[in-house]
């Protein structure tokens, strides 16, 4: 925690609110309604980009006939509208020119469109070596020249498109597309063996591969730019590295500046970029904390409550060796914040009200595991052993009561996981951990306290109040033997 800088565990977005995006759904040739498959398979692409950006319990939820929700804690509205907003299909388009563009052109003033151009949307898409012939005529020329990006332009397969980058630093005239998303079946981000900088790899499918070669080998040829191949996302350029060789077999490298989070997101918009439907972006809402903030009070008091039940049970039943089963909730409470906060740093584990219902049911649990333990100790006195006798044959008989137990609730969290959708899946993973964390502490931390305990003469004579004692064992304490020597008064 120390080394990671952090000190307290993500929440939720029923905890410490969020963001939440409407996004509305229409068919690409912009008629019909929408169809119900594709809508789904949409929900099921954009719920795995914001998993990839690593956070914890979002919900992608299909919201009548044509909208998706998605909520999400701890992350940025920007940055979650930059991943959850680009919507559009992805398109592989060959460079014809690009420039830098005009400095302030992205001012946020209103823009006149270009002239409008006729769309052949449904048409039959050009050949390879038709989109390799093809030249831009004067008046796509004289549009690029004119161009500034914000400005509107359509983005139809067949014909040019006149985009900008991302960054609205770069503007580009872009041959007719020669390959869709759809043909992109992997990507991926890493630092190859050997190497020192970040890359993305790409793999396509057999179609893909194939005109992608052909397409790789012709642009090699040309100079630049026109030997750079355009990615192109939501009408914005997302990269265009350039080429030196054709490529075969469909798997390709892309390398550049890449740091680590830039190479990670472009990797996920590539692998994730294809959607069967276009999005508008309907509306932007931030969740507000302040419910949030009462319900996390609200189980925590309720878990202090359930607490003090159970450490006044045990000091009343179990006397002075209440101090293990305190000592193991202690342990398991330490151990459990820990957790939590190296995975919400790790790997993005938000903590929501289910998941401190699990953290509460885990209190039972660790109690429940020395329960278990002490009546099995009192089962092996009860048989005539002694003490500290019974504290290891006890331990031998309830150790696979305890491990059988615990295995259940894993096994529950486990399917519940799996099976749960939303929120529910918070409370499966902390039970899921919190079982996992009950059994380190009854097998390294419960059991060779108790026998430690056992070795004292408070605790091993069972002297009173220690919970040890021959009555609250349930066995008779054995008088004293009296001999009588020979001479002796019968006093002594």
């Amino acid at each position: 925690m120390a080394l990671a800088n952090s000190w307290a565990p993500k929440l939720g977005l029923d905890l410490r609110g969020g963001t939440t995006i409407t996004l509305t759904a229409r068919n690409t040739t912009g008629a019909g309604a929408v169809d119900p498959a594709s809508l789904d398979q949409a929900r099921t692409i954009i719920q795995q980009r914001v998993d990839s950006i690593g956070v914890g319990e979002s919900e992608v939820a299909v919201v009548g006939n044509n909208q998706i929700t998605v909520s999400v804690p701890n992350v940025a509205p920007a940055q979650l509208q930059e991943m959850v907003g680009q919507t559009a299909q992805l398109k592989f388009r060959p460079v014809y020119a690009a420039q830098q563009a005009v400095p302030g052109a992205s001012s946020g003033l209103p823009l006149p469109p270009p002239d409008p151009r006729p769309t052949t949307a449904g048409e039959t898409r050009p050949t390879v070596d038709e989109v390799l012939a093809w030249q831009p005529s004067a008046r796509d020329l004289a549009d690029f020249e004119a161009y500034q990006c914000g400005q509107d332009f359509p983005d139809v397969d067949d014909q040019v498109l006149i985009t900008c980058d991302r960054d609205q630093t770069m503007k580009f005239l872009l041959y007719p597309a020669v390959i869709d998303g759809d043909m992109l079946t992997d990507a991926a981000s890493g630092i190859p063996q050997g190497g020192v900088n970040w890359i993305v790899t790409l793999s396509l499918n057999s179609e893909g591969g194939a005109i992608f070669e052909k397409v790789t080998g012709a642009l090699a040829q040309k100079q630049s730019p026109q030997n750079t191949f355009a990615i192109v996302l939501d009408g914005d350029v997302i990269t265009y590295p350039s080429l030196e060789r054709a490529i075969p077999g469909g798997e390709a490298q892309i390398s550049g500046s890449f740091t680590q989070e830039s190479a990670t997101d472009l990797a996920n918009v590539l692998k994730y970029g294809s959607l069967p439907l276009a999005f508008d972006l309907s509306e932007v809402s931030n969740v507000s904390p302040t419910l949030g903030g009462e319900q996390l009070r609200g189980g925590i008091i309720a878990g202090l409550i359930g607490l003090a039940l159970v450490l006044i049970y045990s000091v009343v039943y179990y006397r002075a060796l209440s101090v293990v089963v305190i000592a193991s909730l202690v342990l398991a409470a330490v151990l459990t914040y820990q957790v939590m906060v190296l995975l919400g740093e790790g790997m993005g584990f938000a903590l929501n009200l289910p998941g401190i219902a699990g953290a509460i049911v885990a209190i039972g649990m660790t109690a429940d595991s020395f329960i278990i333990y002490f009546e099995r100790i009192r089962d092996e006195v009860r048989e005539g052993r002694s003490l500290r006798t019974a504290i290891e044959t006890g331990w031998l008989g309830s150790r696979r009561t305890i491990l059988i137990a615990d295995a259940v609730s894993l096994l529950s969290a486990v399917v519940l996981f799996a099976l749960a959708i939303g929120s529910v899946k918070g409370f499966a993973f902390t039970l899921g951990l919190t079982t996992l964390i009950d059994i380190a502490i009854v097998f390294f931390f419960t059991k060779p306290l108790v026998t430690l305990l056992g070795r004292t003469k408070y605790f091993g004579e069972g002297r009173r109040f220690s919970g040890f004692e021959a009555e609250h064992m349930g066995v008779q304490r054995r008088s004293p033997i009296r001999r009588l020597r020979a001479g002796a008064p019968k006093e002594a």
